[in-house]
């Protein structure tokens, strides 16, 4: 019998819920806004109560696995505890997973977004077409977010911490950062990063009146789009991106020494904008990869480091969420067999 699992993207703005299979077919879905500002419970149970209504649109198709949820971080693995989630206020401190076990009747699994991303392209997007099983993954959204599959393996460290590649000090005399540093990748090459350089730099185009609702509305792509016009401040905002970037890939290439690391999110798109500066400083930067550039970036050579764009698109954190049930049935199947 073919089974099938929920996922869950809980953003700070939206919510959507997927029911996928094991092979990664889309059954059914649904979303809606997160609305965090009424509070936890009231979230939780309108995610609970379309989790109950998608399973019986679903259950007749084959055995139910579970659920994942994919969460804003930062939190505590593996029982899914929030810790001051900026995109998510006043949730600081909610259990969860067992928020959601309490109003459910199947057994619920909670990670990382930025993790279930990974996995999904570990399993179905990038690593899959090169037959591989391991790989970082990056994502570019409103933060910098990331993942480390290993062998198979969501990596988490000792308590869901591992891959925190947004921040840590890249550049000691830049901007303040959220999280107490300075200079983090996420100030650099995030979509809010972008904007907030766009404004600080009088970028032409850009209204810069705070009450202009216009300036609310001003994104990253809009930067990309002047960008890819030719207005040279909006490439030096994507070159920034791009040197960010590399020096950030350069650590965790030296440190991981993996064979593929991917970049995913809504500032993924502008590739063309920020990847020739982001290359030249991988190349500067990590002497392993000196030794592992592949002799083309864009052909997969076995014992080469890979650097490319993620494959599945905004869609990778809802199959990954889907995919956590079976993650874990895995690492138990593996864990007995060793």
């Amino acid at each position: 019998m073919e089974k099938f699992a929920i996922g869950v993207d809980l953003g700070g703005s939206n919510l959507r819920i997927g029911a996928y299979t094991s092979s990664g077919e889309a059954l059914a879905s649904v979303a809606f806004p997160t609305d965090a500002g009424s509070g936890y419970g009231p979230v939780i149970d309108k995610m609970c109560e379309a989790i109950r209504a998608l399973h019986a649109e679903t259950s007749g198709y084959g055995k139910f696995a579970g659920i994942g949820v994919g969460s804003p971080g930062p939190l505590s693995l593996p029982d899914g505890v929030l810790h001051n989630p900026p995109n998510l206020p006043g949730w600081d401190g909610v259990q969860l997973r067992r928020e959601m076990s309490n109003r459910l009747a199947w057994p619920v699994w909670v990670d990382s977004d930025a993790n279930v991303a990974a996995l999904a392209e570990c399993r179905l997007g990038a690593a899959a077409e090169y037959d591989i099983d391991s790989l970082c993954m990056i994502t570019l959204g409103t933060g910098v977010g990331g993942g480390i599959v290993l062998e198979g393996r969501l990596w988490h460290g000792m308590n869901g911490g591992a891959g925190e590649v947004g921040h840590g000090p890249l550049i000691l005399d830049g901007p303040k950062c959220n999280c107490g540093a300075r200079g983090c990748l996420e100030l650099y090459a995030s979509a809010t990063a972008i904007v907030r350089r766009a404004h600080e730099l009088k970028l032409d185009g850009v209204p810069h009146d705070a009450n202009d609702a216009c300036a609310n509305a001003f994104t990253a792509a809009d930067v990309a789009q002047l960008a890819a016009q030719g207005n040279p401040v909006a490439r030096q905002i994507y070159d920034e991106a791009g040197f960010a970037l590399g020096l950030g890939i350069a650590n965790l290439i030296n440190t991981l020494n993996l064979p593929l690391f991917t970049i995913g999110g809504g500032v993924s798109a502008a590739w063309d904008l920020f990847s020739p500066r982001m290359f030249a400083t991988i190349e500067e930067f990590s002497y392993v990869y000196g030794m592992s550039r592949p002799a083309q970036v864009d052909i997969f050579e076995a014992g080469k480091t890979h650097i490319c764009r993620a494959r599945l698109g905004p869609d990778a954190g809802l199959l990954g969420a889907a995919m956590l049930p079976w993650q874990t049935a895995r690492h138990h199947a593996l864990s007995s067999a060793g």
